[in-house]
């Protein structure tokens, strides 16, 4: 797959304040730009203890600035240039002392000056702790971060974990990978803002015995997109997930599962406390009667064993039955007759849309094809990553739900 661009456009100023955690903002630097954005770093004189100008300037492909007194503007005002420039700054890492700069209005040395002077109301000013966690607990910069968000910067991190001092807990910056979604997420409309959103991904693995199932080769990537996508918009997200190999999108809430009446436990109590469910698991419809107790061997005689099966619950009608049931998304994984069997299962689970595709052509594949089938009609989302689909999706879904509402 192409590699994603999703801060095209986008002019970064990466600020770096002295801390170990530097290391970390060259990777970070690579990231942003293999995602589309200009980086234009700035350093404070702590910062250039821990790497050089040198790597970071390489590594952007723009000089780094580091001194307020800096003659390259035209205007000689690098604060003022360098802060109208961009769409966010974002400090990372940004240690104890910095963030105490920013809360005091310091103003003696470039980072700091510029953060001072970007026009507030259009330049966003997002923070990436790194500290002990000492420091990081300590009542002092407790009060600075909450001083820090209340005057508008967006506090990212910090994560915990083994630190450089060879202590364990809070203060870690985030890893650049990390940073970057949270960048992109930032970025992203909050359409959903405000949202409780419960979807399910995934297989199912429905026990024959201890070591044998009934399962299907979902991956759960489209889902596990769908929660991403809606949680960048702004939903608080709780996630039921299968079977799967997938890292757990940022701020989401994560309930893993093994089969289809674990899933149906788990989904149909939370199902009232949220205002849109999206069965997005593949979900198995049948189940072993009974499951043997030992591994079933081979006994010589060729024959194969019988299994007797019955019915898995269904978990999207009973959501769409429920007295008062959130807005209901049902998946359509078929292998042939796409739109037929969607707009069946429409009327069938009396749900207002569902989300069709060929199952075949996307389990474990980073791409999709989608058709949005309602009561009007039906509506393709042309192929293209899993992740652009879900997007595409929410935003549809958040048309429909000012239209519901």
């Amino acid at each position: 797959m192409k590699e994603r661009q999703d801060l095209t456009g986008k002019h970064i100023v990466l600020g770096l304040s002295g801390g170990v955690a530097c290391y970390k903002a060259a990777e970070l630097t690579r990231e942003l730009t293999k995602a589309g954005a200009t980086v234009q770093v700035v350093m404070t004189e702590g910062a250039e203890a821990f790497i050089t100008p040198v790597t970071m300037q390489a590594l952007s492909g723009r000089p780094v600035y580091t001194s307020q007194w800096d003659a390259r503007p035209d205007n000689n005002m690098a604060h003022i240039q360098l802060s109208r420039e961009a769409d966010a700054i974002l400090i990372a890492p940004a240690s104890a002392d910095f963030i105490a700069r920013l809360v005091q209005g310091r103003a003696d040395e470039l980072l700091s000056l510029l953060c001072l002077a970007r026009p507030i109301e259009r330049v966003p000013l997002l923070v990436a702790p790194a500290m002990n966690r000492e420091m990081w607990a300590h009542p002092a910069t407790q009060r600075n971060v909450a001083q820090l968000q209340a005057d508008g910067a967006t506090v990212l991190g910090p994560a915990a974990g083994d630190q450089a001092c060879g202590e364990v807990g809070d203060g870690r910056m985030l890893e650049p990978a990390e940073l970057r979604d949270e960048l992109i997420a930032f970025f992203q409309p909050k359409r959903l803002a405000g949202r409780r959103l419960l979807i399910t991904a995934g297989p199912t693995f429905e026990a024959i015995d201890p070591v044998r199932g009934i399962t299907n080769h979902s991956s759960g990537k489209m889902g596990f997109a769908i929660a991403r996508a809606a949680q960048e918009a702004g939903a608080e997200v709780t996630l039921v997930a299968g079977p799967v190999h997938l890292p757990t999108p940022r701020h989401v809430r994560r309930i893993d599962v093994q089969s289809a009446q674990q899933m149906y436990d788990v989904v149909l109590p939370a199902a009232a406390r949220h205002e849109v469910f999206i069965a997005t698991a593949a979900v198995a419809d049948w189940r072993p009667a009974q499951m043997n107790a030992q591994k079933i061997k081979k006994d010589g005689k060729k024959q194969a064993p019988v299994f007797e099966l019955t019915e898995n619950p269904d978990i999207l009608a009973a959501v769409a039955a429920l007295p008062q049931p959130p807005y209901c998304v049902g998946f359509a994984a078929e292998s042939e007759h796409l739109l037929q069997h969607a707009r069946e299962k429409l009327l069938r689970k009396k749900v207002p849309l569902i989300v069709g595709n060929l199952g075949p052509a996307t389990f474990g594949r980073d791409d999709n094809t989608l058709v949005l089938v309602d009561v009007d009609g039906h509506r393709e989302l042309p192929t293209a990553d899993k992740l652009t689909l879900a997007r595409a999706l929410v935003r549809d879904l958040a048309e429909r739900l000012k239209t519901s509402a």
